[in-house]
């Protein structure tokens, strides 16, 4: 079986690539499409793999300034030539089911939503901050994206979506049903610690729509002991807020944000996410999870047994259950035991069986015509 895999762009990294690397282990021969690749920004041995870039990506300035170009990235995908592929694997947010298939092909999209930029205008323009320039030049072609990108979901000819969030999204704005495999997570990374410390923990980009404001407010109140990691536009903002119980740490190791994880003593995740990983990375390690009750934390967050959840996304109602958390009360092998349920190599089995059994279903039609 000839097998493509098509993405977005690959100039960050995020839980999208985390799903890239999975798929391509299933499938380390198959080709890479994409509209442009920043080798700088992606882990090293992205530059060992076959990726191939559409002519978007020989635009000088399109790797650190690509949403300037939204209107142009349905021309970039459907001029791809996949013509000799049996399986096209699309793993999206925006455009990369758009490629235009033979009928031979099965084309399976993993659906991380669909564009928020189209179906969600004023929230995602509120939440990412875009610079002007890219607002004038996006908002003229809106209808005809939408358009687009309703017409390119029936080229699909499956959906994957990655919590129960994206499945209702998918069924509202594409009126496609799809089944939910959640994103892998590499829980072999992670053990469980003989003891752990007072410091909570939160592990994320810092841009303000993952409201990290709330748990500084909410801490600051406190005056707990919390830990940042990660970086983003926000961050400034973010640390003239905050207490001296607060510290923000940047960017750091695999190594060092395992142990992060297996120390604190509660992970935080004020955010509303379609998914979120992170959660289930501190669960690997056997931490509870104190969570926003919304999106993907439902499915993945169990109430007294991996974690809790507070019910208004306010620093107050934060800061309330945090007050009343008791970490003694959960085992960390029964937390641990949740994560293993998200693991990378039952991903990869659900995947595998999900393409195979969807595979011999289309060979079938295809001889029958």
């Amino acid at each position: 079986m000839r097998v493509a895999i098509c993405v977005s762009w690959l100039n960050q990294v995020g839980g999208a690539e985390r799903v890239l690397e999975a798929v391509h282990e299933l499938f380390p021969e198959a080709p890479i499409f994409t509209s442009i690749y920043w080798p700088e920004a992606m882990p090293p041995h992205y530059l060992s793999w076959d990726i191939r870039t559409s002519w978007l990506d020989k635009l000088p300035f399109v790797r650190k300034h690509h949403r300037i170009l939204l209107p142009l990235y349905p021309l970039c995908f459907e001029g791809f030539d996949l013509g000799e592929y049996d399986l096209v694997l699309s793993i999206t947010s925006a455009f990369a089911h758009g490629v235009i298939t033979t009928p031979r092909s099965l084309h399976i999209c993993y659906c991380l939503t669909p564009a928020r930029f189209l179906w969600n205008y004023k929230k995602y323009v509120e939440r990412e901050e875009i610079n002007r320039l890219a607002l004038l030049t996006l908002q003229p072609f809106l209808n005809y994206l939408r358009l687009w990108d309703r017409l390119a979901a029936d080229r699909v000819d499956h959906f994957i979506a990655i919590s129960q969030v994206v499945r209702k999204r998918i069924l509202k704005h594409y009126r496609r049903d799809s089944e939910v495999i959640h994103p892998p997570v590499d829980t072999s990374r992670y053990a469980i610690a003989d003891s752990h410390e007072d410091y909570f923990l939160i592990v994320s980009r810092l841009v303000p729509y993952k409201r990290i404001d709330l748990a500084v407010q909410a801490f600051n109140e406190l005056g707990l002991p919390l830990m940042i990691a990660g970086d983003g536009r926000d961050r400034r903002r973010l640390e003239a807020m905050a207490g001296d119980n607060i510290r923000f740490l940047g960017r750091i190791s695999a190594e060092k944000l395992a142990e992060l994880f297996a120390h604190c003593k509660a992970f935080i995740f004020p955010g509303l996410e379609d998914f979120g990983i992170a959660p289930l990375e501190a669960q690997a390690t056997g931490r509870p999870v104190i969570a926003y009750a919304g999106g993907g934390a439902l499915e993945t967050v169990i109430e007294g047994v991996t974690g809790t959840f507070f019910h208004e996304q306010t620093p107050e109602a934060l800061a309330e259950t945090i007050r009343r958390f008791d970490d003694s009360l959960f085992d960390p092998e029964a937390i641990r035991r949740n994560a293993e349920r998200f693991d990378k190599e039952v991903f990869k089995e659900k995947l595998r069986r999900f393409i195979e059994e969807n595979y011999d279903e289309h060979m079938e039609k295809i001889q029958e015509v």
